[in-house]
């Protein structure tokens, strides 16, 4: 299997018991090696007094990213630590995109850097993540 295929399999693999992503309503756009790109679409449930989406769940569209992007390469990974910045408040119906990608792996730790935008491509949040691989793997490599 070539990188991208083995990616591609990682994602679906990990989809089918993505309990937690599908509740948000996300989607995933596209995965590579080390890269990922998932959707969601702001709803009430995920407005906050302010009238804006919660930070928890811009957070967590950013971190459904990173999960994919960390596990595409067939290594069993998970966060280790993650900080995130809002740099524009998001809205009720705005599409928010998380674009992830690797920008260090070194044996079993990794850093990755996680974009959160909306449908008007106005940056919403900056999201940096550590992983760590743990033992085993989405599927036999063989």
């Amino acid at each position: 299997m070539n990188p991208q295929q083995i990616a591609n399999k990682c994602a679906a693999l990990m989809w089918a018991d993505d309990h937690a992503a599908r509740g948000l309503g996300v989607e995933v756009v596209s995965v590579g090696p080390g890269t990922a790109t998932v959707r969601m679409t702001v709803r009430q449930d995920m407005v906050n007094v302010h009238g804006t989406c919660h930070g928890g769940f811009i957070f967590a569209i950013a971190d459904v990213g990173f999960g994919y992007a960390c596990n595409s390469e067939n290594f069993r990974t998970v966060g280790g630590s993650a900080d995130i910045d809002f740099v524009a408040p998001a809205h009720l119906d705005d599409v928010l995109t998380a674009t992830g990608k690797r920008r260090h792996q070194g044996g079993r730790a990794g850093v990755y850097d996680i974009e959160v935008h909306n449908q008007q491509d106005k940056l919403i949040a900056l999201f940096r993540g550590k992983t760590v691989r743990i033992k085993g793997h989405f599927f036999d490599p063989a």
